[in-house]
């Protein structure tokens, strides 16, 4: 990959070519290729937003809407936050090709997210970012200030359930300057 591209990020739309992508993660491939449209234009339950470096897709990241609860937070952080049910935005799904691996393109996807999840504050009611992190993201995501849920872990078939994590807006706000 050149350095000198410069990667968008847009909605994803049913004529975009998915059958190319691969991040290295046949779950994430399979979603992003077979589910992700039928997700967002079929279903309605989540929206997928692609990064691209020209017509190449570099990666993509799919969110929807969802709630927690505080009894599943840390006490330092659930006292400052209502003990009734809270809205926030999920992070679904976040993938990048390998051909764009260790380009920034992540990060790009994430703080588009985090773009999301401000305008969410003032349009719907947003309180934070929620992540399921696969094993191999949980200290990735704990780097950049997210929290461990306080929720079972188990396995899914033969592979480990993700773990539910949590980005307050206001560490949202404080991290992309808003």
């Amino acid at each position: 990959m050149s350095d000198n591209i410069e990667i968008t990020v847009r909605g994803l739309v049913p004529t975009d070519d998915r059958s190319r992508f691969n991040s290295g993660n046949p779950d994430l491939d399979r979603f992003f290729k077979l589910y992700a449209g039928q997700n967002q234009f079929k279903h309605h339950i989540g929206v997928t937003y692609i990064a691209l470096a020209g017509e190449t897709i570099a990666g993509f990241a799919t969110v929807s809407t969802g709630e927690m609860t505080t009894e599943t937070l840390e006490k330092a952080v659930a006292k400052k936050l209502p003990r009734y049910p809270l809205p926030v935005l999920r992070l679904a799904r976040l993938a990048v090709d390998v051909s764009f691996q260790g380009a920034g393109v992540g990060g790009l996807l994430l703080k588009f997210v985090f773009r999301l999840a401000l305008q969410l504050k003032n349009s719907v009611g947003c309180c934070g970012v929620v992540v399921d992190a696969k094993d191999t993201a949980i200290e990735y995501y704990r780097q950049l200030g997210f929290i461990e849920l306080g929720t079972l872990r188990g396995a899914l078939g033969d592979r480990p359930e993700p773990m539910s994590m949590f980005l307050p807006l206001k560490d949202i706000e404080d991290a992309i300057g808003s």
